[in-house]
């Protein structure tokens, strides 16, 4: 978790935790990989934002904790943990916000 925070996205950059379902059940039943998943995951940075051209600071709309729709393809792999999946995007590369 440390290296979490030692990591602060530039710009308009977002550091995200893919959220990754499991291969196998509560009860040990190995889940086909055909099943549909939701290609999402939760907010764990992000960066100040982008400057317009008058030098005004233009603030990421997402926060830390939001849970995103991520794109197919695209990001930027980021090997922080060894057992969990971080990718770094641009916010306008995130598709939209997932509510409760």
């Amino acid at each position: 978790m440390a290296a979490i925070k030692r990591l602060l996205p530039s710009f308009n950059r977002v550091l995200v935790e893919k959220i990754v379902l499991p291969k196998k059940s509560a009860g040990g039943i190995l889940l086909p990989e055909t099943s549909k998943q939701l290609n999402s995951g939760k907010v764990v940075a992000v960066g100040p934002g982008e400057r317009d051209r008058d030098g005004k600071l233009i603030p990421v709309c997402l926060k830390e904790g939001d849970h995103v729709l991520l794109p197919e393809y695209g990001g930027l792999e980021v090997k922080l943990a060894p057992e969990k999946e971080y990718l770094l995007f641009r916010e306008n590369d995130i598709l939209g916000t997932l509510s409760d």
